[in-house]
């Protein structure tokens, strides 16, 4: 893959260590009552997500991909089902960089969103669940 855009503002932030304590310390924070149901599910922090992700997802630009859950939802599994592959959230390091210094913030928030947005997947949510819960007044979600 051409990396010629790698020196950009992707390059400055934490590095892949001090990312991957931050993303740990994200999950740490996961309510109980929803930590129980990602036990099992394996965090990997990559710099960049690999072609083939890419392509699978018709996503042009590795900037594009913030994280990716890669498993079966909890609603589809079945007891007794032979697991070939463990679930998996990614957070990729550096298009969360980008994404931060192109937006600003706080980049612990904005490590801890993508990964509350993939354990959303985990669950069975789509992008277009996520936006629409995303978007309801903060008061309005304590109901859940």
């Amino acid at each position: 893959m051409n990396r010629a855009f790698s020196t950009d503002l992707t390059d400055h932030g934490p590095s892949l260590d001090e990312f991957t304590a931050m993303a740990e310390a994200a999950l740490a924070e996961i309510p109980l009552e929803f930590k129980r149901h990602i036990d099992g599910v394996a965090l990997r922090i990559d710099d960049w997500p690999d072609e083939g992700t890419l392509r699978q997802m018709r996503i042009r630009h590795p900037l594009g991909l913030l994280g990716l859950y890669r498993g079966l939802p909890i609603g589809f599994k079945q007891a007794g089902a032979v697991v070939k592959h463990v679930d998996m959230i990614f957070l990729y390091r550096r298009p969360i960089l980008a994404h931060w210094h192109s937006r600003g913030g706080n980049l612990r928030e904005m490590i801890k969103h993508v990964l509350v947005h993939e354990i959303g997947h985990h669950f069975g949510l789509s992008d277009a669940d996520m936006e629409r819960i995303e978007s309801e007044p903060e008061d309005s979600l304590e109901q859940f």
